[in-house]
């Protein structure tokens, strides 16, 4: 297997510094992964800040089993990227990240909140998952993140943050800016935020891929 060349290391270092760039992670929170050809994907190494990410904090990695394949240490959530990646085929990058808005929702008790108060989340991500606290880095929430990703694009982990899935990074980035804006607008709102109706929320989320990109 040919290496990974130094333009795709490029590129993902530029991905991750988009990231952070919109305020989606801060220090060394959150994590990143790139599907570069069929078994393998370049990772956001543990620890690295993903702002000022460079070459020595990318770590490549088998989307078989997430084993390291260069002597860097991948991040600890290694486990649901490889997973994810493995079940979604439609998927090359896997953004874990940790806004505020967003948290506050995913540590607070009582219902799941209705998020569709923007057309952009039904329109681009439509319905949003949950999973519950499990400890990072733990074989149970990587199989806890990946099996709800198989049916969302986007799920909250409770007490922990968030997890998007996209074909390229601009859409990753959209996906979480989108979101943190729509828990931004429920937690200022509060109780007299409104949902868009069922019947437009339908609509937009039936809408043809076409029409997304």
């Amino acid at each position: 297997m040919k290496p990974i060349s130094k333009q795709k290391v490029r590129e993902f270092v530029a991905g991750c510094r988009e990231i952070a760039a919109h305020g989606l992670v801060r220090c060394s929170s959150g994590n990143v992964s790139w599907r570069v050809d069929g078994g393998r994907m370049l990772i956001k190494t543990s620890r690295a800040w993903i702002a000022d990410i460079t070459a020595a904090g990318v770590a490549v990695c088998r989307i078989a089993d997430g084993a390291a394949l260069n002597d860097r240490r991948p991040s600890a959530e290694v486990g649901f990227h490889a997973g994810i990646l493995r079940a979604r085929p439609d998927v090359n990058v896997v953004l874990h990240f940790q806004t505020p808005c967003a948290t506050a929702l995913a540590s607070m008790t009582g219902r799941k909140p209705n998020y569709f108060v923007i057309p952009e989340i039904p329109f681009y991500i439509g319905p949003i998952g949950v999973v519950p606290y499990l400890p990072p880095g733990t074989e149970a929430l990587a199989g806890a993140v990946t099996a709800a990703m198989r049916q969302h694009n986007l799920v909250q982990l409770r007490n922990h943050g968030q997890a998007t899935v996209a074909a390229d990074f601009r859409h990753a980035i959209q996906n979480a800016v989108f979101f943190e804006m729509a828990c931004e607008i429920l937690l200022h709102g509060g109780k007299a935020v409104r949902p868009i109706s069922r019947a437009y929320a339908r609509a937009l989320m039936k809408a043809p891929a076409s029409a997304k990109v």
